[in-house]
């Protein structure tokens, strides 16, 4: 029985850890362009190979600059009006904005932590 309880615990200790973002409607991200913060929207896919990789770096990035700029993910599969109302057209693509809303920055495809860095501080993140 001990072990059951250890596994159980260990189980969901592990499944704590592998949270991802929640997947960011229109309102949402709305939500963060009015915000006064930078902000990188992600829009891709949970199954997208490239997308599954960026997901613990977007994760990563969520807590780490929580209060000085907005990380936000949006799966066009589930919802694929978000992705076009963004004109999406390839997946991943991160659209990154200052804090006054405006897009200043497209990138297609993986993009690592270190540029995305690069990127919102270019957008203003202090």
């Amino acid at each position: 029985m001990k072990w059951v309880c250890t596994f159980l615990a260990v189980l969901l200790t592990a499944s704590a850890a592998c949270a991802e973002l929640p997947s960011s409607n229109d309102a949402a991200i709305r939500a963060a362009l009015a915000s006064g913060k930078p902000t990188v929207s992600d829009f891709g896919a949970r199954s997208c190979i490239p997308c599954k990789k960026m997901a613990p770096i977007l994760e990563e990035l969520s807590h780490e600059l929580k209060g000085k700029a907005n990380v936000t993910f949006s799966d066009v599969w589930k919802d694929n009006t978000v992705g076009g109302q963004y004109r999406v057209q390839m997946i991943p693509t991160q659209i990154f904005f200052n804090a006054q809303g405006k897009e200043v920055k497209r990138h297609i495809g993986f993009i690592d932590k270190n540029d995305i860095l690069k990127e919102l501080k270019a957008a203003g993140m202090k």
